[in-house]
């Protein structure tokens, strides 16, 4: 079943402002999801990315007793919808007896980890419980940054497997955030060597990484301080996503070099968590050296969120290049869409890499066009 993008957007527009065409409501279109016709699904496509929050809720209740084909479009309608309302219901599709309806929903919490909230966080922490599930939402668990909250609450639960998974998964995860609920975990037999042994292992993480900054922000002489940041970097990005929280708290750091490290290491862990703080850094910090590294990290990390803050800093000299590299490196490239014509502009660039990098994400959304054209033609035919 092909799955329509935005490309197809002005060609519905059209055919929807076709006098003589019925008005059909919202809650029509949606069902026409999976519809046999292409043009019927490209017009539900459209009408859902749209409708906003109305659209969400309409896919939510289609989904109750529709059937796996149409569940699993819908649920990859949400993800591309990207409304943290949707978390909860995509939770419990989870448990979906059919495969494919079970998959497309991890994958569309996957793809949505970024913006979940804590309430979403705790629907699938609680499915820790059901080991069927396990496996599939530890992974998941790991991915979305709310999900510490409702697991350390979860070190108090009356049933002692349930804690004895909690303290596992946050052993495994190593974030700072946990300490204070392992720190009261430990008089719990059934926990207590697992948390002693989490917060060992947090403190020393916590212990590396502040030796680390506080020996570069000791290196006064300017010319040897960029040497010294690339050698902290190296020392503090085999860490790995148990340093991003404390790399968060570096960015605030007084020291311009330590706040260049912490952007520069939290690009090369990529993890989602550091998206919102990196794109704050881009936003008011006084350095430009902070900023350029902090523009390079949010390209590394593909996430869709600071797309308008890119192309405003792309005016900027010092941030140009980095700017529309950031912007070639997300994920979602459909967001660009709305900025074709600037890209257009940028492709004819005196400066290579602006032209280059302007140039390939024209091409990704013309693939995209093309491949929605080979996908009308054979429902067609």
């Amino acid at each position: 079943m092909a799955t329509w993008t935005n490309s197809a957007v002005n060609s519905i527009n059209v055919y929807l402002a076709n006098e003589h065409m019925p008005k059909e409501t919202l809650e029509t279109l949606i069902s026409e999801l999976n519809h046999e016709e292409d043009w019927r699904r490209m017009r539900s496509t459209v009408a859902c990315l749209k409708g906003g929050p109305q659209a969400v809720t309409g896919l939510i209740q289609a989904m109750v007793d529709a059937t796996p084909e149409y569940k699993t479009e819908a649920i990859r309608m949400l993800a591309r919808i990207r409304d943290h309302h949707a978390g909860i219901p995509l939770v419990k599709m989870i448990s979906d007896e059919n495969e494919a309806v079970s998959k497309a929903a991890v994958d569309a919490l996957e793809q949505m980890a970024g913006i979940l909230d804590e309430p979403t966080a705790a629907e699938l922490v609680e499915m820790l419980k059901d080991e069927c599930h396990r496996e599939r939402i530890t992974h998941l668990i790991g991915a979305i940054p709310p999900s510490i909250g409702p697991l350390t609450k979860m070190l108090k639960d009356p049933d002692e497997s349930a804690r004895v998974t909690a303290a596992t998964i946050l052993d495994h995860l190593l974030d700072p955030r946990s300490a204070d609920a392992l720190v009261d975990a430990m008089g719990d037999p059934a926990i207590q060597g697992l948390a002693a042994d989490t917060l060992r292992r947090l403190g020393a993480i916590r212990d590396h990484i502040n030796q680390v900054m506080n020996e570069l922000a000791n290196v006064e002489e300017s010319e040897l301080r960029e040497g010294a940041r690339q050698e902290a970097v190296i020392k503090l990005h085999p860490i790995g996503r148990p340093a991003v929280e404390i790399l968060i708290e570096y960015l605030e750091d007084d020291d311009w070099v330590v706040r260049e490290a912490a952007a520069d290491v939290l690009g090369k862990i990529a993890d989602i968590r550091a998206v919102e703080p990196l794109m704050e850094r881009l936003r008011i910090d006084q350095d430009t050296g902070v900023k350029e590294l902090a523009t390079k990290s949010l390209g590394l990390l593909g996430d869709a969120r600071p797309v308008d803050l890119l192309i405003e800093s792309i005016p900027i000299r010092v941030l140009r290049v980095l700017a529309v590299e950031a912007l070639e490196k997300i994920k979602d490239v459909e967001v660009l869409r709305p900025h074709v014509e600037l890209l257009i502009k940028l492709k004819a660039d005196r400066d290579g890499l602006v032209s280059y990098n302007s140039g390939i994400i024209l091409d990704k959304l013309e693939a995209i066009d093309a491949q929605l054209d080979e996908n009308a033609w054979a429902g067609k035919e």
